[in-house]
């Protein structure tokens, strides 16, 4: 037997080597020297700063544009009655819609992710996105304190309007073009006892916080006598609005199971 698997093997060895010489050729040629397994994630992270790097380019001309808008409003409401009242009222309006700063006393949630275990194997049942802030958890506690009767609200460093969209992407979030990493901080101006009253009031928030004692995420709530929430300064993208139709149910919450269930 064994005279004849010896010349079996004899002709096949060769083969394999040839083989895996081409696989580790090819593989060389396609990562060009760098780690196939890290090539997408180094690309990924290229483009979120390529991106970041283009929206503050454009939130600047934006800025720059509008100060030429507002100097040539100026100029033309010294010869126009019409256009010094609709300056006049869009001043007025300037205020609610968050385009000029708000101090007084406020409230501050912090929202974070839960710290991985030592030994990084997740218990049993436990999902990795059990482990990391949503962004129904976000809106949840940004529409909390709303219903709290909040004045004015900031999320992270940058001031919320009508059309501000919080958007997460793995465990970062987005909001107006910049991207964020955790913990989370959204500060609303108002009382802060009807803030806090909201914050209680809330069914999504109530089951972040089984999540919180379930699992470790992060939830902390600061009250601020005194706080300073600046002025909106992006653009506005909005071209229409339109009423939703009576009887529409509003978005889910923050999607949360109860946990371990």
């Amino acid at each position: 037997m064994s005279s004849v698997r010896r010349p079996a093997w004899g002709s096949i060895i060769p083969a394999i080597t040839l083989l895996a010489g081409t696989l580790f050729a090819a593989s060389a040629s396609t990562a060009r020297g760098t780690s196939l397994r890290d090539e997408g994630r180094t690309r990924i992270t290229e483009l979120i700063t390529a991106e970041q790097r283009r929206g503050h380019r454009e939130r600047a001309e934006y800025r720059e544009l509008r100060r030429e808008v507002d100097e040539l409003s100026r100029d033309a409401g010294r010869h126009d009655q019409r256009v010094e009242q609709a300056r006049r009222e869009a001043a007025g309006l300037a205020g609610p819609a968050g385009f000029t700063a708000v101090t007084g006393r406020a409230v501050r949630v912090s929202l974070d992710d839960a710290p991985l275990p030592g030994s990084g194997d997740l218990p049993h049942g436990v999902r990795p996105d059990d482990l990391v802030v949503h962004q129904g958890d976000v809106q949840a506690v940004v529409n909390a304190l709303w219903a709290g009767g909040a004045r004015a609200m900031q999320i992270m460093d940058q001031r919320v309007i009508s059309t501000s969209a919080v958007r997460c992407v793995g465990n970062t979030l987005i909001l107006q073009g910049v991207v964020y990493s955790p913990p989370f901080r959204i500060t609303a101006a108002g009382d802060p006892e009807r803030l806090r009253a909201a914050l209680d009031a809330s069914p999504e928030i109530a089951t972040y916080r089984k999540y919180v004692r379930a699992y470790g995420l992060g939830y902390g709530v600061r009250t601020l006598e005194r706080a300073t929430l600046p002025a909106y300064t992006g653009n506005v993208p909005m071209i229409h609005a339109t009423v939703p139709r009576d009887g529409a149910a509003p978005p889910d919450g923050t999607g949360r199971p109860t946990p371990g269930g």
